[in-house]
């Protein structure tokens, strides 16, 4: 605790504005919050030391690695291992309740996995691609998890199975095609689901809830084969289905920045629209397809399908407990799946009116809750969407100026009237 607020604490004593007993209550927050801070900082400086340890002892192997022996090389290559494994025991018999312990060992161990078995590959001439490489290293680290309760190992899991999914779909396509990242994230669900339920404010919670939604973004084009054009399905669903993640009691109740859920699923519709609000969007998207019962049976548009159904009943689950009456449009976007099969309709303009609606109801939203983030944020979108159109379209020079300097206008005086008010409650 900081000799400020013990002095301030002092003074309030005297005064008798706090009692002996909530002083001592209040110092004992304060101290129970340095340690939280101080653990966590260890925590970072701990795991940060066996990342460059780590890499250090590659670098010095690296250095001299050509004149070496073989077995030199072969005891050279399982020594890191060795060494994360004596760590890691000495962690789970020792120091089972530090967190620092715990992950700063799991974490040398992570990466000393992957370098011995790059090394034993090496010394012996197996061959391999990179692709095997990440699912043996990555199914070798995942025990890491459960046995030590490692989140950063979990972290750098994702990231490792997300490297995967791209490596063996997008930078190789078409010449290979793998699902196995989907079962690879499965393996992560169990521990996910420990850290939301018992550590739900956490950092880790935090970073998981960003690494997963961010991961499976990345990852959903994976499923592309021959009908690439109906992803755009798949993603409106799966962004609404994140949207409705991040709307549940749990995830609604927690701080924004924690909510990564409600926020790529939002901000993922509304890119979705945008760009459905042009018209060469679908002259190229959808209308160049293969037949009908070719599209119906592919695995593109039975993962749109299964998707858009879960959306649904995410949507009758929400909106029944009120009787449908707070349901929003953005709730509704993935309602749109249908408009590429109803020949003949003009779906840019459907977009358009979305958007142009959200973006009123959002400032509507943040003028009645009073906050200027909601305002501006809704203010923000319709100005992206009359930049799209001033792109989009054949408007005059003057119009185009006249709706800049009209919304600009409406930044300015929609933020001073409700500052002004605020002013006026707050006297």
């Amino acid at each position: 605790m900081s000799d400020k607020i013990k002095n301030e604490l002092q003074e309030l004593l005297h005064a008798n504005v706090v009692t002996a007993e909530t002083a001592e209550k209040i110092r004992d927050y304060f101290h129970q919050k340095e340690a939280e801070n101080q653990n966590k900082l260890s925590s970072v400086f701990g795991i940060l030391g066996a990342i460059l340890v780590g890499l250090g002892i590659i670098l010095v192997f690296a250095h001299n690695w050509d004149t070496l022996s073989r077995l030199t090389k072969v005891i050279l290559s399982f020594l890191p291992l060795l060494i994360g494994q004596i760590f890691c025991g000495y962690s789970l018999l020792k120091k089972s309740a530090s967190t620092v312990w715990r992950e700063t060992a799991s974490v040398f161990l992570f990466f000393a996995i992957g370098a011995s078995i790059s090394l034993v590959a090496q010394v012996y001439n197996i061959p391999g691609d990179l692709d095997s490489f990440i699912i043996t290293w990555m199914l070798l680290s995942l025990p890491l998890v459960y046995v030590l309760q490692s989140s950063i190992v979990s972290l750098l899991y994702i990231a490792g199975i997300t490297y995967y999914g791209c490596n063996a779909n997008y930078f190789t396509y078409p010449s290979t095609h793998s699902f196995l990242y989907w079962l690879l994230l499965l393996g992560i669900a169990p521990h996910y689901y420990q850290l939301v339920k018992t550590k739900a404010l956490s950092n880790f919670t935090l970073f998981h809830n960003w690494f997963i939604s961010i991961s499976i973004v990345i990852c959903l084009g994976t499923i592309a084969h021959k009908n690439g054009h109906l992803l755009y399905l798949s993603y409106m669903s799966l962004f609404t289905i994140f949207y409705f993640i991040g709307k549940t009691t749990f995830f609604d109740q927690q701080k924004l920045k924690n909510n990564s859920f409600l926020i790529v699923g939002k901000l993922g519709i509304l890119y979705l629209l945008l760009l459905y609000s042009f018209k060469w969007f679908w002259d190229k998207s959808f209308y160049k397809t293969d037949s009908l019962a070719e599209t119906l049976l592919s695995i593109e548009f039975i993962i749109a399908l299964l998707l858009t159904v879960l959306a649904a009943i995410l949507f009758y689950k929400k909106n029944s407990k009120t009787n449908f009456k707070e349901v929003s449009l953005l709730e509704l976007a993935f309602l749109t799946n249908i408009l590429p099969f109803i020949t003949g309709y003009e779906f840019s303009i459907i977009a358009n009116i979305l958007v142009l609606f959200i973006g009123i109801f959002e400032v509507k939203r943040g003028i009645k809750l009073n906050h200027l983030g909601i305002l501006n944020f809704g203010l923000l979108l319709i100005t992206i969407l009359i930049t799209c159109r001033f792109f989009d379209t054949n408007l005059s020079f003057v119009i185009r100026g006249i709706l800049f300097i009209t919304i600009g206008l409406g930044f300015f005086l929609t933020n001073y009237f409700m500052l002004k008010k605020r002013n006026r409650n707050e006297k």
